[in-house]
């Protein structure tokens, strides 16, 4: 697995404090994130994808710096994220579309065949033409889930990923992480998802409440 690590790590938005010096190295393969709203889940996922720089301090990919050439190349292909709500990220009219947008150095015709073939592995052929817009929102998040599984980054990082799925969906989606092989950090709600996972961090207020095994963790 990557070792992501964050070294004294200071972020505000306005005149709020979100995070004051956080620590955290993440190197186990299952890693849950709860905590009330706003106690900075979110935050934390777009720091460790780059979309947020911190006011202070540093975080590192294997030993090296995100923010910096080599670091944003590594992340860019090693860490992918799934947002809480699909239209955020979704740019593509068409679902194969989306899915071919992951594959960059391919041709546009290739990179619809691969995300053609993929659809079709997964019983889902009759998706490739579809319109995003035609989906519902969890149809759409499924499309999300797909793209960054064809992508194929080595971590996965998913923004309340049931919050938008019914409970087929929600069953689909936990058989879909706990078949994968990537690295997962699952911010949820949703305890009962991330309760075996060897690590859960309970974030409040920007801090680090908690931080041990899922059974412990979500007991508390």
């Amino acid at each position: 697995m990557p070792t992501l690590h964050l070294q004294d790590v200071h972020l505000t938005r306005g005149i709020t404090p979100v995070f004051a010096g956080l620590q955290l190295e993440l190197t186990e393969d299952r890693i849950g994130l709860i905590g009330n709203n706003g106690a900075g889940k979110t935050s934390l996922l777009r720091l460790l994808c780059g979309l947020e720089a911190p006011d202070q301090g540093s975080i590192h990919i294997d030993g090296t710096d995100i923010h910096q050439r080599e670091g944003r190349m590594k992340r860019s292909q090693r860490i992918g994220m799934m947002f809480q709500n699909p239209d955020d990220q979704i740019i593509f009219p068409t679902v194969e579309e989306e899915l071919a947008l992951g594959l960059p150095g391919l041709k546009k015709r290739e990179a619809l065949q691969k995300a053609r073939e993929f659809l079709a592995q997964r019983g889902l052929s009759d998706w490739a033409q579809h319109a995003i817009s035609a989906l519902s929102q969890g149809q759409r998040q499924h499309v999300c889930w797909l793209t960054l599984l064809l992508a194929g980054p080595a971590t996965l990082l998913l923004d309340e990923p049931y919050a938008s799925l019914d409970l087929p969906g929600q069953a689909r989606l936990a058989h879909d992480l706990n078949q994968s092989d990537r690295q997962l950090i699952v911010s949820t709600h949703l305890l009962d998802h991330v309760r075996t996972y060897p690590r859960v961090l309970w974030l409040d207020q920007g801090q680090v409440r908690a931080d041990g095994n899922g059974p412990d963790v979500c007991a508390a």
